[in-house]
């Protein structure tokens, strides 16, 4: 290469440098493939929504597209601040979350639906046999706003109850929190998923609705990025999500490392209610390709719409992004 002037040759420069940069932090528009980069990603609850995730990880889907994935554990209340902080680069939470935290100005976007389902059963004590003998019971959410303060609302409606008037909703935390909270009957009813719903139900807890066989629409659990961040990380982010897309192949099809998968991040040797889980999961929940669809955002927009006034004329569309998972798609990843 002739280099003809000082000028031309600091171009040169940071084109080069352009090229060689790509870490989570830094400011190339995006990583070659070849050059492994270092993400902060987070989920906020230990439950199997995150199963692309964390199958991401342990079937060596992100060390094929090159990266170098830290994943975390941060409750659904800390998530977006943890995320719009710098804390992290990419959050797994719940669709609702992003939703609230967009609508008062937050410039994010969900780049993927990895529970586009409600994967949700209301489980309650042997002593409540029908819907109706919750009035003036507490039940309890993770937090109010939140993906399992969405589904309990969407569940007592479908049971002919009116969640302001004839029960208590309760923010207690975590799934594991609520489960606590229903042994000791703090709360007589919340929405659990499986193995949560397993070892319950040996308790003498049962389910009054399942609403993951309702197969109602929701973004139960998104991965959510900032606008800005993403923008300038296109190709990270792409790969980020090539991985997820493989790994959810996987999920639906493999139930040995499904299986192996919930084990390790459930921390339980639980065979049979992991066995349970996965085949619940495989059936009910996972996605092939999990783009994020407006009408996903209907519940949560509702609800949200009673407290806050802007969430009334809110395009969720813009909140949304789906260029990565189609270009997933168009390569035949989702196969």
């Amino acid at each position: 290469m002739r280099i003809s002037s000082p000028a031309r040759l600091l171009t040169v420069l940071v084109l080069l440098m352009a090229t060689a940069c790509g870490g989570a932090s830094g400011g190339a528009v995006s990583a070659s493939p070849s050059a492994k980069v270092h993400l902060e990603a987070s989920y906020s609850e230990l439950v199997p929504d995150s199963l692309a995730l964390w199958g991401a990880s342990d079937g060596g889907y992100f060390t094929k597209s090159n990266l170098e994935v830290n994943i975390q554990l941060i409750e659904s209340a800390k998530g977006i601040p943890a995320l719009l902080a710098g804390q992290t680069n990419l959050a797994v939470l719940g669709g609702s979350n992003a939703l609230n935290a967009a609508v008062s100005g937050a410039d994010l976007e969900v780049i993927a639906v990895l529970a586009p389902v409600y994967p949700y059963q209301l489980m309650v004590p042997a002593s409540i046999t029908a819907a109706q003998e919750l009035k003036g019971k507490k039940v309890g959410v993770s937090s109010i706003g939140s993906s399992s303060d969405i589904a309990t609302r969407v569940a007592l409606k479908k049971l002919g109850l009116d969640p302001a008037k004839d029960v208590t909703i309760v923010a207690v935390g975590s799934s594991q929190n609520r489960i606590a909270a229903m042994y000791t009957g703090a709360i007589q009813g919340s929405v659990n998923q499986p193995p949560d719903t397993v070892a319950m139900k040996a308790r003498g807890f049962h389910s009054i609705l399942d609403l993951a066989g309702a197969k109602l629409p929701t973004a139960n659990t998104g991965v959510v990025v900032q606008r800005s961040w993403a923008s300038s990380h296109n190709g990270v982010v792409q790969r980020f999500i090539d991985a997820l897309v493989q790994a959810s192949v996987r999920v639906r099809k493999d139930a040995a490392f499904t299986v192996r998968v919930l084990k390790k991040w459930e921390k339980s040797d639980d065979t049979a209610a992991m066995q349970a889980t996965a085949s619940y999961y495989m059936k009910e929940i996972v996605p092939a390709l999990p783009y994020p669809r407006p009408a996903m955002f209907k519940d949560a927009l509702a609800v949200l719409a009673t407290r806050n006034d802007a969430a009334r004329t809110y395009d969720v569309s813009k909140l949304l992004n789906q260029s990565y998972v189609k270009s997933a798609d168009n390569r035949g990843l989702g196969k």
